[in-house]
């Protein structure tokens, strides 16, 4: 977490990106550390994006068994 509403996100790309809460996720969900996110980069600075979804640990368990997520 860095502050008003940004936090440090280590992508799949293998990118680090300074990502955005956007206000409709931030009313609704609580970002921890090690939780599994959706983001879209910004397609005109590739070292920003902003967070569109959070998995909860059920659905992070259902996508490993299922093998849609790699372990």
């Amino acid at each position: 977490m860095l502050g008003a509403n940004h936090i440090t996100v280590r992508c799949a790309d293998g990118v680090t990106r300074m990502g955005r809460i956007k206000g409709k996720i931030k009313k609704r969900l609580w970002i921890r550390e090690g939780d599994l996110l959706i983001v879209v980069p910004w397609s005109f600075q590739d070292e920003k994006c902003d967070i569109s979804y959070r998995y909860t640990r059920p659905q992070v368990e259902w996508l490993q068994r299922n093998g849609h997520l790699k372990t």
